[in-house]
């Protein structure tokens, strides 16, 4: 008896290439987003690391890292964009419930990217030599990771509550 199959995860055969939505049956976005989240999850998590260990040595090593790792997020984030805003405009029809979930996953996470680029604009131009997060770039991370977890939770219902793109 067999315990694992990879195979049917894995296989390509018969399914229709949608360019930016993926393959039929294997939508492109989730799974691109899958960077960003951690990414942006994990930066705050090195901004407070930073911000506790103000005075010590590592702390500017954390923000750092921080810094590095939202930078990655974002510009992957780039791709899931793209393949979100395809999904929604070949795959959604205006007025369904399915639309509207889209609308407000879009819209928050569309501010989660406004935060994100701000926050990296902050660090890259105004703070790049500090020995620790600063204030102001650990409420941005902070507040966009706090979002991320909300859009994400939101772009979940709508691939488990409304079938989705599956």
């Amino acid at each position: 008896m067999r315990h694992f199959s990879f195979r049917p995860a894995l296989t390509m055969r018969g399914r229709t290439f949608k360019g930016l939505r993926g393959w039929a049956g294997k939508p492109l976005h989730p799974p691109l987003t899958d960077i960003p989240v951690g990414a942006y999850l994990l930066a705050a998590a090195f901004d407070v690391i930073s911000a506790v260990g103000h005075d010590e040595e590592w702390a500017r090593d954390f923000y750092r890292a921080a810094s590095f790792t939202l930078i990655g997020g974002a510009a992957v984030s780039v791709l899931a964009a793209l393949s979100g805003f395809w999904d929604w405009l070949r795959a959604t029809e205006p007025g369904t419930q399915a639309r509207r979930t889209v609308n407000a996953h879009a819209a928050t996470m569309v501010t989660v990217t406004v935060l994100i680029l701000a926050g990296i604009v902050v660090r890259v131009a105004a703070f790049w030599d500090e020995p620790s997060t600063p204030g102001l770039a650990l409420v941005l991370t902070l507040a966009a990771a706090a979002l991320t977890v909300i859009g994400g939770s939101i772009g979940g219902s709508i691939a488990y509550n409304n079938g989705f793109n599956v």
